[in-house]
């Protein structure tokens, strides 16, 4: 398993996600989307009924986990790695990050731009600095989402392991938040997926600190990450901070309303550049 799981990394690290092949076919992870968003459309009447939401969540982790176990029993290795490699997003988390430090230099209104395109937050009003420090959140916690933790449930159980974390993980991401709509709804998604990341997340923090050298930073990981507003996210945006002398986190907002959250690693500088963007980048590569 652990041979196929490099083949698998390597690949995605020389070819990520070809145009040329997902613009003919969808991409596996667009498919899941498309499955959540028919099962919101389909079952979510918007009330508090958390029933329907956990028979969904249910359905969606016994339809990975079948569909992983039916490509798993192919025999050989060729469609283990293939399948593996496609669920990985290491080359495309780098390239959009990298994108970002790119299109700072060139103006602070091409910058927002880039961010808008990977996080969630308001970007109209952000300064140079919020951009950067924006841009290497996303990259520390979507290592963590997009490779340590799918690799990690490969190595536990395979492609069922690795296929029922990305539709979690996907559904996550579209019903997964606490507004009046998907509350209720997809309250049991957003526990699942936070328990499936619970020890991904920590290790991603081990990783960032072992392999940027300042192992002895785990201190402040521990100090800071529990105040951050997710159980997982604050442990690899605490440790990049670390690694970079960066205080990520900290206030933004989001549909227009501010968010008082807490700094990750904040003794750290808060004037984040595009060259604190491609350090992040070459953390990312070595982890």
């Amino acid at each position: 398993m652990s041979g196929a799981l490099l083949m698998a990394l390597l690949l995605d690290a020389v070819f990520g996600e070809p145009k040329a092949l997902w613009d003919r076919f969808p991409h596996p992870a667009v498919l899941m989307g498309r499955v959540v968003g028919w099962c919101d459309r389909t079952f979510n009447e918007g009330g508090p009924d958390r029933l329907r939401g956990t028979l969904v969540c249910i359905a969606l982790v016994l339809g990975a986990g079948v569909l992983g176990r039916l490509l798993g029993a192919v025999p050989g290795t060729l469609v283990e790695v293939l399948v593996a490699a496609v669920l990985l997003a290491q080359r495309s988390l780098v390239d959009h990050v990298r994108d970002v430090a790119a299109a700072l230099r060139r103006s602070l209104s091409e910058g927002r731009a880039a961010v808008a395109r990977i996080v969630g937050r308001d970007t109209a009003n952000m300064t140079g600095p919020a951009v950067a420090r924006s841009a290497i959140e996303s990259a520390a916690e979507n290592l963590s989402d997009g490779v340590v933790a799918p690799a990690f449930w490969f190595l536990v159980a395979g492609l069922p392991g690795i296929a029922v974390y990305k539709a979690v993980n996907t559904a996550d991401s579209m019903i997964g938040h606490r507004t009046e709509r998907h509350g209720a709804f997809g309250c049991a998604t957003a526990k699942l997926d936070t328990v499936l990341n619970f020890i991904p997340a920590r290790l991603t923090a081990a990783f960032f600190l072992l392999a940027g050298g300042v192992p002895w930073a785990w201190r402040i990981v521990v100090r800071d990450a529990p105040g951050h507003r997710s159980v997982n996210a604050g442990w690899p945006e605490a440790a990049m901070g670390a690694f970079l002398g960066v205080a990520l986190a900290g206030p933004r907002a989001y549909g227009g309303q501010s968010v008082a959250d807490p700094w990750m690693h904040a003794d750290g500088r808060r004037e984040a550049t595009p060259e604190d963007i491609e350090r992040s980048v070459a953390l990312l590569w070595r982890v």
